[in-house]
């Protein structure tokens, strides 16, 4: 609990001071005289004002005790009288150019930070899973194409693209759900090993029923998670698996008429035993110190919140093979960029089906759930939290940018208006439109808050 929460503040408090960041260099680059640049809201629990600062500033730099935002103050005359002497250092004075680049200096400093993240990432390297696939899904998308377990995916594009080397497994699933959100077919060269024949197969992600970004989907899709051995890990005192005679080691290879490769594979057959009532006793064939016995297990059947599942009481499943992924200075710099890009181009898609009335606003996370990816990629390691950082950079980035009055894009909308008509928008109009922005992003949160509570109750 405290590692979430340190983590959420932390992550947030400093994509908050990015943005800012942003919004306070341009400001002084456009020689506008900037009073407070606040990370926080509320109470002040620390201050600082530098005794050396730009010409023409003094600004005072302020950590609030609500990290749930922040703000750049700057000399305007909307706000309160401005001296003669200083009326070219306020915002409002300037040209229309200055004033649009501070406005978007914010979200895009978002977006800069999160392509430098992702870059720090490739240039250290993470271990991932190999993309070696599990057996798909039976029914899925992947079976009727003729995908099996164990097929090693060399290389992958969406359709009309050149095929590229496939890194990882979690490179491959990024593509299958840019496709299966895009609705775009994917096109994958795979063997069976390292030395099998390469052959090419057509996955027609644009034919799937559904293209909500859950767990259904990738079912569907059939690829849900990379080859991991069926080996048996700790076993519990008490469960099926101590009942029977199952140990710590021993590897799977039948489970009653089923052959099995995969520890997903055998964990979904193991749940589905539970699912018609109480499941029966299979004899199961496992590998112990170089000899095959077949063993009698039936599973448990338990509840497992709106349906019944088997259980056997132990760990099912070895860790997939991992190789490191990492590259070089430009080429991870550049992959940063590309990543920003591709995710700012996916957010904007789900955005606008989500306004549409095409994607539920089930799909809204708030901050619970944002605070439970922080504390849970932080305990997996600095790179993880750091790729959860840059998602949530490109996310703050996005959102800033939409053409929604309070937002950033909502004043870029502004200006917008004022470079065609000549004229900035009248003083009642700003008014309504600023009501209009708070009650949106009040409803958005409403929803997102209710999303986070009923997940975590369902």
């Amino acid at each position: 609990m405290l590692l979430t929460l340190i983590a959420f503040v932390v992550a947030l408090g400093a994509l908050i001071a990015a943005h800012e960041w942003g919004h306070y260099r341009m400001a002084v680059a456009c020689g506008v005289k900037v009073l407070r640049f606040s990370v926080g809201f509320g109470k002040t629990i620390a201050r600082y004002k530098p005794k050396r600062q730009h010409p023409g500033q003094d600004t005072e730099f302020v950590i609030g005790a609500l990290p749930f935002g922040g703000y750049v103050s700057m000399l305007d005359e909307r706000e309160a009288p401005v001296p003669a002497d200083q009326r070219h250092l306020a915002f409002n004075t300037q040209p229309l150019r200055s004033r649009a680049l501070i406005v978007a200096a914010g979200p895009v400093a978002n977006l800069v930070l999160a392509a430098l993240l992702y870059a720090v990432i490739n240039w250290v390297g993470v271990d991932e899973p190999r993309a070696i696939l599990s057996p798909p899904v039976a029914g899925s998308v992947a079976e009727k194409v003729g995908l099996q377990g164990g097929d090693l995916v060399r290389r992958a594009a969406l359709t009309g693209n050149d095929l590229a080397p496939v890194a990882s497994f979690e490179s491959l699933r990024w593509l299958l759900t840019q496709g299966a959100l895009n609705g775009q077919d994917v096109v994958l060269e795979v063997s069976r090993g390292e030395d099998g024949r390469l052959r090419e197969i057509s996955l027609p992600l644009s034919a799937l029923s559904t293209s909500e970004p859950d767990a259904r989907l990738f079912r569907e899709m059939g690829i849900v998670s990379p080859l991991s051995k069926p080996r048996i890990g700790e076993v519990l005192p008490g469960g099926a698996a101590e009942r029977a005679g199952l140990r710590d080691g021993d590897m799977v290879l039948r489970m009653g008429s089923h052959a099995v490769q995969d520890g997903q594979q055998l964990r979904e057959l193991i749940r589905a035993s539970g699912a018609g009532g109480q499941p029966a006793a299979l004899d199961w064939q496992v590998r112990r110190d170089g000899r095959v016995l077949s063993i009698k297990v039936q599973p448990d059947r338990v509840q497992d919140k709106d349906q019944h599942v088997g259980r056997i009481g132990a760990v099912v499943g070895s860790a997939p093979e991992f190789v490191l992924v990492r590259q070089g200075p430009l080429q991870g710099l550049w992959s940063g960029v590309k990543r920003v890009w591709e995710v700012s181009a996916l957010s904007v898609k789900l955005i606008g089906r989500m306004v549409m009335g095409d994607l539920s606003l089930k799909n809204l996370s708030g901050p619970i759930a944002i605070a439970d990816y922080a504390g849970k990629s932080a305990s997996m390691g600095w790179t993880y939290y750091l790729g959860f950082m840059a998602f949530l950079s490109v996310s703050l980035g996005v959102l800033n940018l939409m053409p929604v009055p309070v937002l950033d894009g909502g004043h870029l909308m502004y200006y917008l208006w004022e470079a065609v008509t000549g004229k900035p928008v009248a003083g009642v109009w700003l008014e309504r439109l600023q009501y209009v922005g708070v009650s949106l992003l009040v409803a958005m949160m409403a929803v997102a808050v209710f999303n986070d509570v009923a997940s975590r109750l369902g």
